[in-house]
């Protein structure tokens, strides 16, 4: 986080790890005092969200760390909701280790400040990125569960057919909801990063993003045309995700941080 925001920051941020250290700890038999732990550091996880990417005088802190912890709060957020219909506690422990690690990256990482854009269409091109990132984070987070379970059945062992009660086609389904909303919010994204942009640049955000794009057309074209399920599905889901971390996230790492470059 911010450095420069002094002891109140860091005491948000060291509160804001010991909640998600107690949400995530092993063994625990109280869902309610976990759900309150990972909550708590939900709500200050967002403080510090505030504090890293809204900065002050006009700029914002867009850097990859600040960015991938506003993509994890979000998949936290969708999270949170979902937990409401269909409890998954072991979900929530690795959610909560996730959360203190982008905490923690942020911290380490905060970015450079940039001035707001003149364009006045950039914040919300902007936003819709980030909601693409959460919810295909949200689809990955589903299909690492069906990707388990599919190991479970091949070894026959007991209970394999659901997780945490869900029967594995509702989850499959929920999976690829989640990711037709999240092409659709990329498209969205990319639409108006085309239509506003003052000039065109082919660089490394904009190939991996085009990239991850295409292959997110390729498995929702093959899933509802040739009925794509299971791992097949799930290794290209995984596929278009990594391109578009790399498309934003893996192009400012390497900049900021390989390269000590400002990124404009």
């Amino acid at each position: 986080m911010i450095l420069s925001a002094g002891t109140p920051a860091l005491l948000i941020t060291l509160c804001a790890l010991l909640a998600y250290g107690l949400a995530a700890w092993p063994g625990s038999e109280r869902p309610r005092r976990d759900m309150g732990a990972l909550l708590l550091g939900w709500v200050l996880h967002a403080v510090l969200l505030v504090l890293d990417i809204g900065g002050a005088g006009g700029g914002a802190r867009l850097g990859f760390a600040p960015v991938l912890s506003l993509t994890v709060w979000l998949v936290l957020l969708v999270h949170g909701i979902e937990s409401r219909l269909v409890p998954l506690p072991a979900v929530r422990q690795v959610l909560a280790c996730v959360g203190a690690g982008a905490v923690l990256l942020a911290l380490a990482f905060p970015g450079d400040m940039r001035l707001t854009s003149a364009n006045s269409w950039a914040p919300l091109h902007w936003v819709l990125g980030v909601a693409s990132y959460g919810l295909f984070g949200v689809a990955v987070l589903h299909a690492s569960l069906l990707d388990a379970a599919e190991r479970r059945m091949r070894l026959r062992q007991p209970g394999a057919g659901a997780v945490f009660g869900m029967p594995l086609l509702r989850l499959e389904r929920l999976t690829f909801r989640f990711v037709e909303a999240g092409f659709a919010v990329l498209t969205l994204a990319l639409v108006l990063g085309v239509i506003t942009a003052a000039r065109w640049r082919w660089d490394h955000k904009t190939v991996f993003s085009l990239l991850g794009w295409a292959v997110f057309a390729g498995l929702l074209a093959g899933r509802y045309v040739r009925g794509w399920r299971g791992r097949h599905a799930t290794r290209w889901l995984y596929a278009g995700a990594g391109l578009l971390l790399l498309a934003y996230a893996g192009s400012r790492f390497v900049l900021e941080v390989v390269l000590g470059r400002s990124v404009p």
